[in-house]
């Protein structure tokens, strides 16, 4: 694989794996009990909206800023990034989320860590239920960022990483209501499955959606299967996509600066006439 040995790969990855260690350390952060007062939904979900957003902004550019490994599966399902560097991605994304909750750990007093704002379901809430909504809150997720990152689109107003901020922000929201409460009364079985279905293949499933959704029904991409096929598999781009040619780039620059010139003469000598 070319992207093994590329230091832009590597940069993006550790990115992946820096972007996701902060926005678990701030977005756990709010979620934690500081105070003995009410504790506020709204007060979690700008948190983690205003994290995203900043982190987006931040390392957009670098590796894209997915910071969460469903909408990296989102991107492979839509066929616009590589199996390898999707694997990459996931993995410094799940190291990233480890190390972020471990320094919040380190840095919470005792009497305060509780089960570390651990998500679990409401009485009465079942996997089905909790699953089905995690998949929409993804999916709308998922919609957003395929919109407002999209190179294609014309005239696009606004920051793409606040919307996606507000994006994430809407999802908290929501999602407290039917899965989201903090308790610790369930038994370990029932958590280690909640954590698996709800929170693992409900967003996976939701991603998945809201690529196919987007890229092959409210905006499709025109291209053929040997395409996507070449962009799974990671085929190296050819040199005149990952930079222009230097000649082209010289005789650019003197053309405008002959351009220049001529203009500049012109207006003088009207002057003087």
């Amino acid at each position: 694989m070319w992207e093994f040995r590329s230091m832009n790969f590597w940069r993006a990855v550790f990115a992946e794996f820096f972007g996701t260690m902060f926005f678990v350390f701030f977005g756990m952060g709010a979620a934690l009990r500081w105070t003995t007062g009410p504790h506020h939904v709204l007060h979690v979900a700008l948190c983690f909206g205003l994290a995203a957003a900043t982190l987006i902004q931040s390392i957009g550019h670098i590796s894209g800023g997915h910071i969460n490994p469903a909408v990296t599966f989102a991107y492979l399902v839509g066929s616009q990034m590589s199996l390898f560097r999707a694997v990459f991605y996931m993995a410094a994304q799940c190291l990233g989320a480890v190390a972020g909750a471990a320094v919040l750990y380190g840095v919470t007093p005792g009497n305060m860590r509780g089960n570390m704002a651990m998500n679990t379901l409401q009485p009465g809430i079942s996997l089905g239920m909790a699953t089905t909504v995690e998949v929409f809150l993804t999916m709308q997720l998922v919609v957003c960022i395929f919109a407002v990152t999209d190179e294609r689109r014309n005239g696009r107003l606004g920051s793409a990483a606040l919307s996606i901020g507000f994006s994430v922000t809407i999802g908290h929201l929501m999602g407290p209501g039917p899965s989201l409460l903090l308790c610790s009364s369930e038994t370990s079985s029932t958590t280690g499955m909640c954590l698996l279905q709800v929170y693992w293949v409900g967003p996976m499933i939701g991603g998945a959606m809201g690529a196919l959704l987007y890229d092959f029904m409210l905006f499709p991409r025109m291209r053929g299967l040997s395409e996507r096929l070449a962009t799974l598999k990671g085929s190296r781009p050819s040199e005149s996509e990952t930079q222009q040619d230097p000649t082209q780039t010289f005789f650019s620059s003197l053309h405008c600066g002959i351009c220049y010139e001529i203009h500049f003469y012109t207006n003088h000598l009207l002057l003087l006439f």
